[in-house]
């Protein structure tokens, strides 16, 4: 495939590193591929996450690499329905070509298959080119994937779906018979949301090709109608993450300590602070003598208690 392309293109070199990358560390819950006479265009397949209602399903799309890749983000759409994902309509999600200002170079098509398992399980809130199925509906339409590969395009891609269908069928396991139970199902979704987060730090690319990601950046479905948030929950969040692993009777110690530590506390008052106290009275007592003596002498009582006096 090399020889049919210019090697001294920075897309192409950058495409076929990836291509080499992932045909040397194959996994078996995605698989993508490039067309034969345009490697720009690639066409992949997820599995199912596991203990979740799309376990057993084998999920068909396709990619589109830009020109400037990996400069500029690719586009996805999924081909298979799935109760989750809109067919043959560009997913929007932050890792996509609807929001280049979140891209980074050091994403790959790697980066961009495992952000979509991990949205699979996930509640879409109304994301754009989402579906919020019921998971017996999508659990169906699990069974129903596994049948025959979606058609699209041309022979050519067609050849290539066929190809991906029947690798995923021989990795895949069957659709559970009975639905995944809720423990299974919510610890498979905090896997997922684990895996997301360390696509901060995406697995290393060849030399001289990744730029390192920055701080905070993450990999988001973009919603319609953006949800108020409060600021500071992120902080909150992080330092509940810090304390999970401290055991429950260290929480409730290292908490009574801050409480007694909160505590008015109650302070001697000083020598000094009394004689400050003491001159305050007694200059107070002086003034209030001064300004009645003032106010007898000016109603004219005044002589006959100097008399008496």
């Amino acid at each position: 495939m090399a020889d049919k392309h210019n090697l001294k293109n920075p897309a192409v070199k950058r495409i076929l590193q990836e291509l080499k990358e992932m045909q040397s560390n194959p996994s078996d819950d995605y698989i993508s591929l490039p067309l034969e006479e345009n490697i720009f265009e690639w066409q992949f397949a997820i599995r199912g996450p596991r203990d979740t209602e799309f376990e057993g399903g084998i999920y068909h799309g396709r990619i589109q690499l830009p020109s400037e890749y990996p400069f500029k983000p690719p586009s996805f759409m999924l081909l298979t329905p799935s109760g989750r994902f809109e067919t043959q309509t560009k997913i929007c999600l932050s890792i996509s070509n609807h929001h280049p200002e979140h891209w980074q170079p050091s994403w790959s098509v790697r980066t961009a298959l495992v952000a979509l398992i991990a949205f699979m399980p996930s509640n879409p809130n109304g994301a754009l080119g989402s579906l919020n199925y019921k998971k017996e509906d999508r659990r169906a339409l699990a069974i129903k994937s596994r049948e025959a590969p979606p058609k699209f395009g041309t022979p050519e891609r067609q050849k290539l779906i066929d190809e991906i269908h029947e690798y995923m069928l021989s990795k895949s396991s069957p659709v559970p018979e009975g639905g995944p139970s809720q423990v299974s199902e919510g610890q498979s979704i905090i896997e997922e949301a684990e895996t997301l987060v360390n696509l901060k730090n995406p697995e290393p690319l060849p030399a001289g090709e990744g730029i390192p990601d920055k701080a905070g950046d993450r990999i988001v479905e973009e919603q319609e109608h953006p949800v108020n948030a409060n600021p500071n929950l992120a902080g909150v969040e992080v330092s509940m993450e810090n304390t999970s692993s401290v055991p429950r009777n260290q929480l409730l110690q290292k908490s009574d300590a801050t409480v007694q530590n909160l505590k008015p506390e109650t302070r001697a008052p000083k020598p000094d602070d009394r004689l400050f106290t003491l001159a305050a009275i007694g200059l107070t007592i002086a003034i209030v003598v001064l300004l009645l003596k003032k106010f007898v002498k000016s109603t004219g009582h005044g002589a006959v208690f100097m008399d008496e006096s």
